[in-house]
């Protein structure tokens, strides 16, 4: 059985990301890339599925383990009645090809060790070819070929490699394992010693650009390490997670893929990135977004692979039983072909964000921008799934509409802000009429409260943005009596739901719970904040700070009773929630973002309502 979710800590070079467990088993990676299939599969079944072992000979977790400094080495340490030993991990930053290298340090006594490498490919699916290739090990099915060099005496087991030795005070064992198609020749293999320098040298020069400046420096520092990680180089798309189908109910089936890059991310991570100094990032993942939506408007989908594809049919690995049996195991993601109107705003609202802040212009953008908002214009009115990608009937989402409002704003804002023609007036006039619709159609007077979507009972953790992206200030009242009905009726023992799945007749038409969302009780954070709530804002953040893991990881979800990580891991949204968070309490944020975006309490309505620069 794979280790609970919150055990892992994350190794990664930019193009693809290993999990390692507290025994020291690497339980997932895949190769080349972060969508490529598993050769390290055990965290959605077993071992037979592919892992690699790497720990004392008595087994047991790690000791303790941590991070060596502002960087992705991993050190774990065992204490154990023979000796003190240490296992370095990291994956250097992509060269040549792709290498994981793993080097035992004996600390004190003589300590026993064992190794077990059990190599699947296509996701547990195929064993290998091994074979001994002058002082490597070889192993090759289909496209991939992977090699593994060592001073250890290996040999084969049961289909797998195995090794057991003794590591001595002072001692270091390396091992490398490498990667490529196997098709080319065999890449010349890193010195570990070198790539472990190459690495933290890396890492240590990234977090210098690091500019926040306000509280909880090491927290919003890791974070932004980890969502670094999460990045694919040669793009600059950013990832949700780096797993597929962690569940978001143990023994449920809400269990999906979240290797992809989501376009409704992309303003919470530009705020994230350009708020801690990291422009050229924020400038990489606006010129991924620019390809990636590039064409007809009609066709805007709300996620793309890495590299830009369309393409991710969603199917499951019938012969993997998921993690603690929570099946299917889903690759691909069906969402991405739904209709979600406020990926639109998402990407309007993103686009206005990198312009505000100063970012080069880019030549094109402004056209691709009017297509997009010509494109909702004549398509706002319709019902959709939300951004929950709910997969029930269509609904008039409250969301949705306000994001539809928000790509009409942005682009009246951007014509008088910028001197970029369009035409301002018919924007400006079809941004009142869905704001009047939606204080009108979405808000319960009764309960003083909007809704999920028109007509509603239920609430949703995303109202909680409506006065972040400006569509009323935090003063409103209706804003207050929002912030208040969604933490009385989401709150789940500290936390927050996104929305009750059975409300409404089973919104989301799909069986069993989840756990609380962890994006959404960062947001409460905010809102708390926002309303002039300071002390239950930090007092909520700092609980959310607790629920890290070790090494700083959080997941897509948290079990409150369990206590425990739930969905797919790292999350990105998780991480840049913390981060924009951290930002919003200490009075760090953008100085050129919206004022009812992200400054708080005093932002100065217009005559319509909602917050203007």
């Amino acid at each position: 059985m794979a280790a609970a979710i919150e055990d892992y800590a994350l190794l990664g070079d930019l193009h693809t990301a290993a999990l390692v467990g507290r025994d020291g088993s690497i339980d997932w990676l895949c190769l080349p890339r972060f969508d490529s299939p598993a050769c390290f599969a055990a965290l959605l079944h077993n071992e037979e599925a592919g892992r690699w072992l790497l720990g004392p000979a008595s087994g047991g977790p790690a000791t303790q383990r941590r991070y060596r400094d502002d960087t992705l080495i991993l050190e774990s340490e065992w204490h154990t009645p023979e000796g003190d030993v240490r296992v370095v991990d990291c994956m250097p930053v992509r060269g040549e090809a792709a290498d994981l290298v793993r080097v035992v340090e004996g600390l004190s006594g003589r300590v026993p060790m064992r190794v077990e490498l059990r190599l699947r490919l296509d996701y547990g699916h195929l064993v290998p070819w091994v074979r001994r290739i002058g002082p490597d090990l070889a192993a090759v099915a289909g496209p991939d070929a992977l090699w593994l060099r060592t001073p250890v005496d290996l040999h084969g087991r049961d289909l797998t490699t195995v090794a057991e030795f003794t590591v001595q005070a002072g001692q270091r064992v390396p091992f490398v394992l490498t990667h490529a198609p196997s098709h080319l020749a065999r890449p010349e293999p890193v010195d570990a010693d070198t790539a472990l320098a190459d690495t933290e040298a890396f890492w240590t020069a990234w977090m210098s650009r690091c500019r926040h400046d306000g509280r909880w420096p090491q927290e919003v520092r890791r974070s932004l390490l980890l969502l670094k990680a999460l990045t694919y180089a040669p793009t600059g798309g950013v990832l949700a997670a780096a797993t597929t189908s962690l569940p978001e109910q143990i023994g449920g089936e809400r269990n999906w893929d979240y290797r992809y890059c989501w376009l409704r991310d992309a303003a919470f991570t530009l705020q994230a990135l350009l708020g801690t100094g990291y422009v050229d990032e924020a400038a990489a993942w606006r010129e991924w977004l620019l390809r990636a939506v590039a064409g007809d408007p009609g066709k805007l989908q709300i996620m793309y692979a890495v590299d830009g594809a369309r393409r991710l049919p969603e199917h499951t690995l019938r012969w993997l039983s998921g993690y603690e049996g929570s099946a299917p195991v889903r690759i691909g993601n069906a969402a991405a072909d739904q209709l979600q109107l406020d990926v639109w705003g998402a990407v309007l609202d993103t686009l206005h964000l990198a312009r505000s802040t100063g970012l080069t212009p880019h030549e094109t953008a402004w056209d691709m921008q009017r297509a997009l908002l010509d494109h909702l214009e004549g398509r706002w009115k319709e019902p959709d799934n939300g951004l929950w990608e709910v997969r029930g009937p269509r609904r008039h989402f409250v969301h949705s509409k306000v994001m539809a409002w928000v790509a009409a704003d942005r682009a009246v804002d951007t014509v008088a802000r910028h001197g970029l023609s369009g035409p301002a007036d018919r924007w400006g006039a079809l941004r009142d009429r869905i704001h009047a619709e939606v204080c009108a159609d979405g808000y319960d007077s009764e309960r003083n409260t909007f809704t999920q979507y028109y007509g509603s009972r239920g609430l949703d953790a995303s109202l909680l943005l409506l006065p972040r992206v400006g569509f009323l200030p935090w003063s409103d009242p209706r804003i207050h009596g929002t912030v208040e009905a969604v933490r009385r009726e989401l709150y789940d023992d500290g936390l927050l739901l996104r929305y009750r799945p059975g409300a409404d007749d089973n919104v989301d038409a799909l069986p069993g719970t989840e756990g609380a969302f962890l994006a959404c009780a960062f947001w409460l954070a905010d809102a708390l904040h926002g309303i002039g709530r300071q002390a239950e804002a930090e007092e909520l953040f700092e609980h959310l700070l607790s629920l890290r893991n070790d090494v700083g990881l959080l997941s897509e979800e948290y079990d409150p009773r369990a206590r425990r990580h739930l969905g797919n891991t790292p999350q990105a949204f998780s991480l840049v929630g913390l981060v924009n968070t951290a930002r919003f309490l200490s009075g760090t944020q953008t100085k050129t973002a919206r004022p009812g975006t992200d400054q708080g309490p005093g932002a100065a309505p217009t005559a319509h309502g909602h917050a203007r620069i």
